[in-house]
């Protein structure tokens, strides 16, 4: 017995709901395909949100399956490239952003594999680097209460950016250690 949705039998459950505005279950996973890749957990509440019924995103995701359009391994595995690469973020952050999507763990730690540790320290260094402008370096080169002060906040930072405390301590303090004026 075949598992996988009739085509026209989706096509009939739309029509038989006239009361339906708007663009089909299938044409909205699209667009939403359009815009950037999804997770299956993600793809199935957003449908589930436009107000589809459970077995219209059931058809859908099934479709979407049979044409390979959602596959969690490469989402999860360009997630972490994108957002490890153009937003700094650090191996915690995007843990917890790959679990929020609905992402296997097993996955997310094959995803998080790929993170290279010197890429990454060497990104954490670079975020550093920017928030120490010529102001910043001549006010805390002059003040240790305000190198600590600045140490606290650039730890903070990386620490929120999703980077391991020990690396945000080790990162900062070698950028702030040419800062021993006083």
């Amino acid at each position: 017995m075949n598992d996988t949705p009739d085509p026209e039998q989706t096509q009939r459950r739309r029509e038989a709901a006239p009361d339906r505005k708007g663009p089909s279950a299938w044409d909205s996973a699209l667009r939403l395909l359009g815009v950037r890749a999804r997770s299956r957990q993600e793809m199935r509440e957003r449908l589930t949100r436009k107000g589809f019924d459970a077995d219209t995103v059931d058809e859908v995701m099934a479709r979407l399956d049979r044409h390979q359009l959602l596959d969690d391994s490469d989402f999860a595995a360009e997630w972490v490239r994108s957002r490890h690469q153009n937003s700094g973020k650090g191996r915690v952050a995007l843990k917890h952003e790959l679990r929020n999507k609905g992402i296997a763990e097993s996955i997310i730690t094959e995803a998080l594999g790929d993170i290279d540790p010197d890429d990454e320290r060497e990104i954490a260094a670079q975020l550093v680097a920017r928030k120490l402008t010529p102001t910043v370096v001549e006010r805390i080169a002059a003040d240790r209460a305000e190198r600590d002060k600045m140490m606290r906040r650039l730890v903070g930072f990386l620490v929120r950016r999703g980077y391991p405390q020990s690396m945000a301590f080790d990162v900062v303090g070698e950028a702030l250690m040419g800062f021993q004026g006083s």
